[in-house]
């Protein structure tokens, strides 16, 4: 059953106060996930998890992050829901916790699930507003409509062609989080054409073609 921990178990021994460096990076997070419109402790426990790197019971974290026993089951409640925090079980042991850390499969999830889910309502609404307003609307009032209707499909669409290349737009810049370095070939990269490339070699012959121009003027 989701959320059961088994009774009978000896409490784990309490922990000491996270060190400064980690507090200031577990809050940080916090601060950013909570002006995203969640709650900061969503961020902190995420942030913890993240950087231990080890699944944690309820207890554990509550005990890192000072929070109450209550606390704790909602916030990783609503992760779950998310998806940006999983459940796992070692044998008889606790349910403990465990950080998502896939950064684009957790952005993803929660732009499609939040703003893309967003956005269709309001495209849907303006398409009502634009039906109901023909005939009884000002032809630049209707105009005007009709822009807000296209400027949210844009959006929608801006949205869905995100979600599905965003992978290989960003793939490299979020693995430095993930540990990953760039492979490089030649000291070039996708990015940066390197010495030898096809860019670099079409510069002297603009420059002969530019200079041969000068000889017969």
């Amino acid at each position: 059953m989701k959320g059961l921990v088994l009774p009978g178990r000896a409490s784990a021994p309490t922990g000491p106060a996270l060190p400064d460096w980690e507090s200031l990076v577990v809050d940080a997070v916090g601060n950013v996930i909570e002006f995203w419109g969640f709650k900061a402790n969503e961020g902190r426990v995420w942030a913890l998890l993240y950087l231990q790197d080890r699944p944690f019971t309820a207890a554990e974290i509550g005990r890192s992050l000072a929070l109450s026993k209550g606390a704790v089951s909602m916030v990783t409640r609503e992760m779950e829901q998310w998806g940006v925090l999983h459940r796992v079980r070692m044998g008889a042991d606790a349910w403990r916790f465990e950080a998502e850390t896939d950064f684009l499969k957790m952005i993803g999830r929660v732009i499609e699930a939040r703003e893309g889910r967003f956005i269709g309502r309001v495209r849907s609404d303006l398409l009502r507003a634009e039906e109901a307003a023909r005939g009884q609307a000002t032809r630049e009032q209707l105009d005007r409509i009709v822009r807000m209707r296209r400027l949210a499909e844009l959006v929608d669409r801006a949205i869905g062609v995100f979600l599905k290349t965003a992978r290989l737009d960003v793939a490299g810049a979020l693995g430095i989080l993930a540990g990953r370095r760039a492979e490089t070939s030649g000291g070039a990269s996708w990015r940066s054409p390197g010495p030898g490339s096809s860019p670099a070699r079409s510069r002297p012959a603009l420059g002969a073609s530019s200079r041969r121009r000068s000889r017969r003027e």
